[in-house]
């Protein structure tokens, strides 16, 4: 009998797998191996893989490791976090397994067609403070405090459309609703639905850039939430 292939609380991870641009077992990724994938399929540059890697890197629990698994990932508070969009926290059970509840409930912030940054930034707030009052347990460590605002933003840089110069924050990149559904669900790219690997290089200082603006606009709302 083959073993269960590994996956893990990262839906972008466990997509690459699923379509086997990763390993399909998800396990062996060397840092190669990704920068390698994620160029090819999502046009990341290096310096975004490689820092997201070394980050993942302390999963593996193997002395001198030089790969990482896709189900070690979800060590809880290195990179997998309480307050996922799609996932329930590690004190209800499992958080490497999609939930549809805790989907449906981020959902809702999408209120129509295309989701804007400002949709985007209101799920995560909204995240946040649900499983910070239903969870006796949570806690956000500052690498997950900030790592949840880097994966609001790397999942509309990879399905969205990009307008970084636009004086208002919220229209910077407009997100086809389905493209998210269909990817978070499924967790396969939305190819059948047209989908194609963004044109522009998503270079680090772009990511920390846009990802600063939606940490921002994400603490004026729990701010106001307050």
């Amino acid at each position: 009998m083959l073993d269960k292939p590994d996956r893990g609380p990262c839906p972008m991870l466990n997509t690459l797998a699923n379509h086997g641009y990763l390993p399909r077992t998800g396990r062996g990724i060397s840092k190669d191996m990704a920068i390698k994938v994620l160029d090819e399929v999502l046009n990341w540059d290096v310096t975004v893989v490689s820092s997201l890697y070394d980050f993942a890197q302390p999963t593996n629990p193997e002395p001198n490791a030089t790969t990482i698994n896709l189900k070690e990932l979800t060590t809880h508070n290195i990179l997998e976090h309480d307050a996922s969009l799609s996932r329930q926290d590690s004190q209800f059970g499992p958080a490497d397994v999609f939930n549809a509840k805790i989907w449906n409930e981020t959902a809702t912030y999408f209120t129509g067609d295309t989701i804007d940054v400002g949709m985007a930034a209101k799920a995560r707030t909204a995240r946040t403070i649900a499983a910070a009052s239903s969870n006796a347990l949570f806690t956000f460590p500052p690498l997950g405090r900030n790592f949840q605002y880097g994966e609001t933003s790397a999942y509309q840089f990879v399905f969205g459309k990009w307008n970084l110069d636009a004086e208002d924050v919220k229209s910077r990149i407009l997100t086809p609703k389905n493209y998210i559904e269909y990817f978070f669900k499924n967790e396969r790219l939305p190819i059948e639905l047209g989908w194609k690997k963004p044109v522009d290089r998503l270079v680090m200082d772009t990511l920390q850039s846009f990802t600063i603006s939606v940490m921002e606009l994400a603490q004026t709302q729990m701010e106001e939430a307050a």
